[in-house]
């Protein structure tokens, strides 16, 4: 299966003109979901790396774009890069994380969107506090601070999944105030991301 490489993704930002601070914000996005997931797969998983590189590297592209998400996932639809697509596409909702025992590409992504505030791992706290604050100053009432306290803990629960696999929280794999873009910039990117 064709995947996205790195030099892809950086034309990609040339033709959506993605700001610094959003390409930043990606490249954080995918280290998390990548140190995750190979964590797993470490311990008898086998989650696809290379999907989640590409649609981590892409999530965001089109941010400077209205409905960023279906711009992101029919360009990478039209590149031939379907299951990326799918996860782009998705990765506004987080809703729906899967238990430990059927975790997905999907979760990874949610997960790296959420652990992260622009480019610095800063945990799941630090992270819904800045979202309901956001969701409170656009007015958003009980019912949507219900909607992303359910999203929450649901994450938490896969998060605490995670952490029986792994013998060690999310948190202590990563480190809370770690420049997520700065290790990216750190790694070496070939074909394969495992």
């Amino acid at each position: 299966m064709k995947r996205i490489t790195l030099e892809e993704a950086l034309e990609l930002y040339k033709e959506f003109e993605t700001p610094e601070h959003v390409i930043r914000h990606c490249k954080g996005v995918t280290m998390i979901a990548l140190i995750i997931a190979r964590e797993l797969n470490r311990h008898g998983y086998s989650l696809d790396t290379d999907m989640i590189f590409g649609a981590g590297i892409t999530h965001d592209m089109a941010r400077v774009q209205e409905n960023h998400w279906d711009v992101a996932a029919d360009k990478l639809l039209e590149l031939g890069y379907p299951e990326e697509a799918v996860l782009v596409r998705n990765h506004m909702t987080g809703i729906g994380y899967s238990p430990i025992s059927a975790v997905r590409e999907q979760d990874m992504i949610w997960l790296g969107d959420r652990l992260i505030k622009e480019d610095t791992y800063v945990g799941i706290d630090e992270r819904f506090r800045y979202i309901e604050d956001k969701a409170l100053k656009r007015g958003v009432g009980p019912e949507g601070l219900a909607r992303i306290a359910r999203s929450k803990g649901d994450m938490q629960r896969l998060m605490d999944g995670i952490a029986e696999v792994i013998g060690k929280t999310i948190d202590e794999l990563i480190g809370i105030g770690t420049n997520m873009a700065d290790l990216f910039d750190s790694e070496e990117w070939g074909e394969h991301t495992s």
